[in-house]
């Protein structure tokens, strides 16, 4: 059924006379792509989030609970599919010129590529924010916002520099991940890592193992690194899933005992700007407006 429609979009899909090709950089390499596609679809969140900084209207989205800061970006889009699985159906009737994947969609590039012309934008957790900034400078250059590129990049570098001002003099960190009453932590070079890396913010403990999902720690382990500040990623508050609230599961003596939680510095970050738009312009933004806002209520 999946060939049929496949076929059937190929043989849809319009002669696009463009003016030119060009040239960006991928998760994949270098490649050629055309300049300013009229319809794209995106099943990378990051790539919605930036493209829809850039001021790009998408065709397609994936179905999925929209992030706040995505609400209006998301609603009223036609929908082709999941995160992890296209609707080649949907696909079919829209033809769209170009499609972009990317995080948990990267699997289908292939498939995709029969229907239109495929990109692979995935961003890489060890090295967030030099994808991000790639991806914006890509983004830019295929859809001819150059300029507007160059002021989302202004922007990104003035927010790091004023994240690593806020965050001297202010302690180290524990990044820590909560899944239905279970508990990761996560280091500098893990998906969360940039926060540290990035951001200038000591790592609470850092002989953490590098792991995509982090390392399971016990209560007993926080208690025992006792870090200055804890940031917290409630991976269910992200994705919808009913369960144990990540405040309801780290309300127990072993974490009321650290510093970070007797001097009110545990911090509840926008999960979904973290686990399901990492890397993308806005994502990235309001999560370091989110950590200087922290760090620096302590200086009033």
């Amino acid at each position: 059924m999946r060939q049929t429609f496949m076929i059937a979009a190929l043989a849809a899909l319009p002669t696009f006379a463009m003016a030119q090709d060009i040239q960006i950089d991928t998760a994949a390499g270098p490649a050629t792509v055309p300049l300013a596609p009229q319809s794209v679809v995106t099943f990378d969140l990051a790539a919605l989030d930036t493209l829809s900084a850039l001021g790009v209207t998408v065709a397609g989205v994936p179905d999925i609970a929209p992030p706040a800061f995505l609400a209006d970006v998301i609603d009223g889009t036609p929908t082709v599919g999941t995160l992890f699985e296209p609707d080649f159906e949907a696909l079919a009737v829209m033809a769209p010129d170009f499609i972009v994947a990317g995080g948990r969609s990267q699997a289908q590039v292939p498939a995709l590529s029969e229907i239109a012309p495929t990109i692979d934008m995935t961003i890489s957790g060890e090295n967030l924010i030099a994808d991000a900034e790639a991806r914006i400078n890509a983004y830019g250059a295929m859809f001819g916002l150059e300029g507007e590129a160059a002021a989302l990049q202004k922007n990104l570098d003035d927010a790091i520099a004023t994240a690593k001002a806020a965050a001297e003099d202010h302690g180290n960190v524990l990044i820590l991940l909560t899944n239905g009453g279970k508990v990761s932590a996560y280091g500098d070079d893990s998906r969360f890592g940039w926060l540290h890396t990035s951001l200038g913010l000591p790592e609470a403990y850092p002989d953490l193992t590098a792991e995509t999902h982090g390392e399971a720690v016990s209560f007993e382990f926080i208690a025992d690194v006792n870090p200055d500040w804890i940031f917290v990623i409630d991976r269910g508050a992200a994705i919808g899933q009913e369960g144990e609230a990540a405040a309801v599961t780290l309300d127990n003596p072993l974490v009321a005992g650290t510093t970070a939680a007797k001097s009110d510095q545990i911090v509840y970050l926008d999960p979904a700007r973290l686990y399901l738009v990492g890397g993308g312009y806005q994502s990235v933004m309001g999560t370091i407006d989110e950590v200087v806002s922290a760090l620096s209520a302590k200086d009033s």
